[in-house]
């Protein structure tokens, strides 16, 4: 299969190097061109002035963008250069409605769709070890297999277009709820004058580790939050998981909790952070009213 991909940001960009190892992929497009041109460069691929000229080009695109109006519009985009039975993997984290609308646009020309969200951060994305979440036929799903297990290690149907998205939806609460116990229970730690590496290597191998309290919580040590999974993208997928529960009545107080919390980090200008910055607040519990300015 000849594979274009689409979107090169911090996960983008290794996922399409990953693609590149396997011998699939074919050409590549950015937002910002330059960013492109500059890795079919290195790649030897094409990197096309436009999306249906790579669409032209390729069996199936991979996208992976950051909000569900780009999913749109890049589906847009590719759709007249895309051959019937040409496939669409979506990895981005939208709405699963949003999924649904954009497998809808591409079924009038005989394109296939999946929503394949990922879980695992810029490790997993770069060792090609992430978690996938897919929602579409299982016809189409099998033959994005070998795309797929090109950039994730567990790799999982979940039913039609949008179960992908329900799915990482879930994720992300979970994410949500762990992120916020990781980061107060690091917050008691320092107040209690604990030697914070030895107690992350030894309870990271205890009951109440994750794979955030591992990888994260030597960020609250540094008190540096490099950008693995940015604070305003995670609001936005609350957002959606906010949304998708409203359907059903539901207000979820772990959802409604962090959004405020991501509320507050970005208003203080540190939406683009990793969302273990969550600690700067919580933090802030141990410290006197009067220092209360980070």
């Amino acid at each position: 299969m000849r594979v274009g991909f689409v979107g090169l940001g911090a996960m983008g960009l290794p996922m399409a190097r990953n693609l590149h190892r396997a011998g699939l992929l074919t050409a590549v497009w950015n937002r910002t061109g330059e960013k492109a041109r500059t890795l079919a460069s290195e790649l030897a691929l094409e990197a096309p002035a436009t999306l249906a000229e790579l669409a032209a080009g390729c069996d199936g695109v991979v996208s992976c963008v950051s909000a569900d109006a780009d999913v749109l519009e890049v589906v847009g985009a590719l759709a007249p250069g895309l051959a019937a039975g040409a496939l669409m993997i979506d990895c981005s984290t939208t709405a699963a409605d949003t999924a649904r609308r954009a497998a809808e646009l591409l079924q009038r020309g005989g394109a296939e769709f999946l929503d394949c969200p990922v879980s695992g951060g810029v490790e997993g994305a770069r060792e090609g070890t992430l978690a996938i979440m897919a929602g579409g036929s299982p016809e189409a799903f099998e033959r994005a297999r070998p795309v797929l297990a090109a950039m994730g290690r567990t790799v999982t149907l979940f039913g039609p277009v949008g179960n992908g998205q329900a799915a990482k939806a879930t994720n992300q609460i979970m994410c949500a709820g762990i992120i916020e116990a990781v980061s107060e229970a690091m917050a008691f730690a320092r107040a209690q004058g604990l030697p914070l590496e030895k107690l992350i290597d030894t309870l990271g191998k205890g009951a109440g580790s994750s794979w955030y309290f591992v990888h994260r919580a030597p960020n609250m040590v540094r008190g540096s939050y490099p950008a693995g999974f940015r604070v305003r993208l995670h609001a936005k997928d609350l957002a959606i998981c906010r949304d998708m529960a409203a359907r059903f009545g539901v207000a979820l107080p772990v959802v409604e909790r962090m959004l405020g919390e991501y509320a507050e980090l970005i208003a203080r200008g540190h939406g683009d952070e990793d969302i273990s910055a969550t600690f700067r607040l919580k933090a802030q519990l141990f410290t006197p009213a009067r220092d209360n300015r980070s």
